[in-house]
């Protein structure tokens, strides 16, 4: 998978702002994806929060009532939590809402593909920094076994270095790799009418 074809197939209309019946609170992350592999930016919460201790995450956090809306939100957190100056015009899509299963947000993902970033920097809120290659990293997707995180709708797990990512940002990241799927159900389908096409 190329950075273009991720940026064409991730690139969607802007809407930054949701409803929310007054159930959970507002929320937004942002997925970075950079480079020719390309690789996907997550972190791991500090053990000593308290929501989402230790878990490993997209850059984000709760809608602050100095936020215009949650775009602002999404690139203010990213700045603040690793160091990461995005700005609104680097910020192609986002994808649909998700909820969390144990801290009531509602969260709204952006997506950022851009070809490079500069070194970063994690604060008080981020234990580690993850630069985790995309395509393998989606490979390890399987179905949620632990019976008290099916609580709210179907949960999936990712892998990464013996660590599971669950919850909201596995949730999150399925979204893409369905979209990587019909891409290339797309491409295999484009292929095969060339194919016949030229004989």
């Amino acid at each position: 998978m190329l950075l273009d074809d991720l940026k064409l197939l991730l690139s969607s209309p802007i809407n930054p702002m949701i409803k929310t019946d007054g159930r959970y609170r507002l929320a937004s992350v942002l997925v970075i994806i950079y480079g020719k592999e390309p690789i996907v930016i997550m972190t791991e919460k500090p053990k000593h929060m308290k929501f989402h201790a230790g878990e490993i995450s997209f850059p984000g956090g709760k809608l602050d009532v100095g936020d215009s809306d949650l775009l602002q939100t999404a690139l203010r957190e990213t700045s603040e939590e690793i160091g990461l100056e995005i700005t609104k015009d680097q910020v192609i899509g986002q994808l649909e809402p998700v909820v969390t299963l144990n801290s009531g947000f509602l969260i709204l993902p952006f997506v950022s593909v851009i070809d490079e970033i500069p070194s970063l920097a994690a604060n008080s809120e981020v234990e580690k920094i993850f630069h985790i290659t995309l395509e393998p990293f989606l490979k390890t997707m399987a179905n949620d076994q632990n019976p008290s995180h099916n609580i709210i709708q179907e949960m999936y797990t990712f892998e990464y270095h013996n660590q599971i990512v669950w919850g909201a940002s596995a949730r999150i990241l399925r979204q893409i790799q369905n979209l990587l799927k019909h891409w290339d159900s797309f491409k295999k389908s484009s292929s095969r009418l060339n194919i016949h096409g030229c004989t």
